[in-house]
């Protein structure tokens, strides 16, 4: 079984082997594949038209189903990986273990944005940004310069309290737990950690960053936490509602999976705090 580790007790081992495979991935050309999809739905994910990947109830079992592809795209390469989680409640500040120059790299500088150490630093040479929104080919962060900081416990804890699901108009203006953990409402949790790390991590092609994926891990956990303390409160809507994914009806860009068939992660993967 899968098990989904904070990335702050990770061994050098385990950090070692993540950032290999992800590597692979990227010279392969798989990587930016997932790139191209993501930046595709939030282009297309509009508050008054079909929406599918964000704005929508389906933000969550949508990427879902994108980090158990990845994730199975990573264990292609090497069994052993597994995706981990960043608790930006935890650890939220630029001097934080997941920027090590053994891990994910470190701030970018400030004239324009180019992280300059890791294995993801163009310097490296392994990584070059091929689905972008602008010319530079260069991973880019600006941490924190935004001027928000990363959402706290108490924040989350206020988040998690909300009993519904979701609720009409299904879009960034509706009220319930969806939206206020995606970020268009309330204390903003997961927009805003977008925002917080900046450059290519505040634009649809988000996961050109490699910590896209640490920062969702922990997204999709904490819908996890939501749905053990709310087990009356399932998702919604459940059919016969335009423009959304209702409960039973597929996700594109599969064919072969509902919301209803990700409620569980359990037959998946597991979290180390599960």
């Amino acid at each position: 079984m899968t098990v989904r580790k904070n990335q702050a007790t990770l061994t050098a081992d385990e950090r070692r082997r993540f950032v290999a495979a992800v590597l692979e991935l990227k010279r392969s050309g798989r990587y930016d594949a997932f790139v191209t999809t993501h930046n595709h739905f939030v282009m297309s994910d509009t508050d008054y038209g079909e929406r599918t990947g964000h704005r929508s109830p389906s933000f969550l079992p949508w990427h879902r189903r994108f980090l158990l592809e990845f994730e199975r795209a990573l264990q292609s390469v090497d069994a052993s990986v597994a995706l981990p989680y960043w608790d930006w409640t935890a650890d939220r500040t630029a001097r934080s273990s997941l920027w090590a120059p053994d891990f994910l790299g470190g701030d970018g500088r400030s004239r324009d944005g180019r992280v300059t150490d890791g294995p993801f630093a163009a310097a490296a040479g392994n990584w070059q940004i091929n689905v972008r929104v602008d010319g530079r080919t260069y991973l880019r962060r600006s941490l924190g310069a935004g001027g928000w900081g990363l959402p706290t416990r108490a924040e989350v804890e206020s988040v998690l309290g909300i009993r519904t699901y979701d609720m009409a108009p299904w879009n960034s203006a509706s009220d319930g737990f969806r939206n206020h953990l995606e970020g268009w409402r309330g204390v903003n949790l997961h927009n805003r950690v977008h925002v917080w790390v900046g450059g290519q991590m505040a634009t649809g092609a988000s996961p050109n960053d490699p910590v896209f994926w640490l920062h969702h891990a922990f997204v999709d956990k904490l819908w996890a936490q939501w749905q053990r303390r709310h087990p009356g409160s399932g998702y919604v809507p459940d059919g016969g509602t335009r423009d959304v994914v209702d409960l039973y009806e597929t996700m594109k860009p599969w064919n072969d999976v509902r919301p209803a068939d990700l409620l569980d992660h359990t037959p998946h993967y597991t979290f180390d705090t599960d």
